[in-house]
């Protein structure tokens, strides 16, 4: 027991001299004052709980407001699962020699095809004629960065605005958007939410190899922008076990939202369409790679069934905002008694 505390003691310090070498002062400072006037504490404080909580309960700056840590208590805090914890078990538990079939959305889509419910062409095996068919066939697409996280590198194409195709494949090419996809068709339900991107869940999921344990499940929506994700302007709220949305959604920038600005349409208590079939999808899912069992999937719903676009091999942590949700207890026991840890 004594060994294994110093371990925890150890990784922690570790973690918290990494931060502080890689930390951003200028945005921290930022973000400490940020959060001050919701705290209604001096920023300095603030500042120096950040750097202690990185320290003594391995959570990331951004989690740190995200969760609301200033308004927790040591008790509280202790139950949440943050980014750093859920990287350590990535990398426990998720076998490093098949994290490409994850980690390479080109591989994800050969490996899920039958699931993904779109085409898709690779452009690095295509020709600019066979880019032109693609993309003036389905009107519209989605061009990736295979290996990109966060959103990073995805960018919407439209056929009309495109006159020369031998100049965008060059410039794919250059870019390294090697993958393009048809955009999923949507739900009507879903679009009514937020009809400018897919608005997706992130349902994660653990597979002990008998059972598929819901760890969270998510609703992202797009506020603005073409894509729903967290660092692009999107915003998430968290789902109770039947699909239903729980409380206001918070993006990036800590705002809440219980109504969807642009739609009008409420967030709080929006119904998933189609959810059973979601958990149905991703205990399937889940059991196709054993060796990959930490894998957060982010779920589409098209209009006839959920389709997969993408399995993160270390996906990110979410978990309820305390100060719109009420709810100050986070998910690490949820993942302890799945888990095991």
């Amino acid at each position: 027991m004594t060994q294994a505390m110093g371990l925890g003691a150890r990784r922690r310090l570790n973690y918290f001299f990494d931060r502080v070498k890689a930390v951003d002062m200028p945005r921290l400072w930022g973000l400490a004052g940020s959060m001050s006037k919701d705290a209604r504490k001096p920023r300095i404080f603030i500042l120096c709980d950040m750097m202690y909580s990185s320290a003594r309960y391995e959570v990331a700056f951004q989690d740190y407001q995200d969760w609301d840590f200033y308004m927790l208590s040591r008790a509280e805090r202790s139950t949440y699962m943050t980014h750093p914890k859920s990287n350590h078990l990535a990398q426990k538990l998720n076998q490093p020699e098949h994290r490409h079939r994850f980690a390479d959305k080109s591989n994800f889509n050969r490996e899920f095809n039958e699931y993904i419910g779109r085409e898709w062409l690779d452009l690095r095996e295509s020709s600019p004629a066979q880019l032109e068919e693609f993309v003036t066939r389905h009107g519209a697409v989605m061009a990736k960065v295979p290996d990109s996280l966060g959103g990073q590198g995805i960018g919407r194409l439209e056929a009309s605005d495109i006159t020369d195709y031998a100049q965008l494949h060059a410039e794919l090419l250059n870019g390294r958007q090697f993958l393009v996809e048809q955009v999923i068709p949507q739900h009507a339900e879903m679009s009514r939410l937020y009809d400018r991107s897919v608005n997706t869940l992130r349902v994660v999921t653990y597979f002990d190899g008998t059972d598929v344990h819901v760890l969270a499940g998510v609703l992202k929506v797009g506020n603005g922008g073409a894509v729903d994700n967290f660092s692009h302007g999107g915003m998430y709220t968290m789902l109770d076990d039947n699909g239903k949305a729980l409380y206001p959604a918070f993006d990036g920038e800590n705002r809440t939202f219980g109504i969807h600005p642009i739609s009008g349409v409420s967030i709080v208590g929006f119904q998933v369409p189609k959810y059973e079939e979601v958990l149905q999808l991703v205990d399937h899912l889940a059991r196709i790679v054993p060796e990959i069992p930490y894998v957060g999937w982010d779920i589409a719903i098209s209009p006839d069934r959920p389709v997969v676009i993408e399995g993160n091999y270390n996906t990110g942590v979410f978990q309820a905002k305390p100060s719109v949700s009420g709810v100050r207890t986070g998910l690490l026991p949820r993942y302890r008694e799945a888990i095991g840890f």
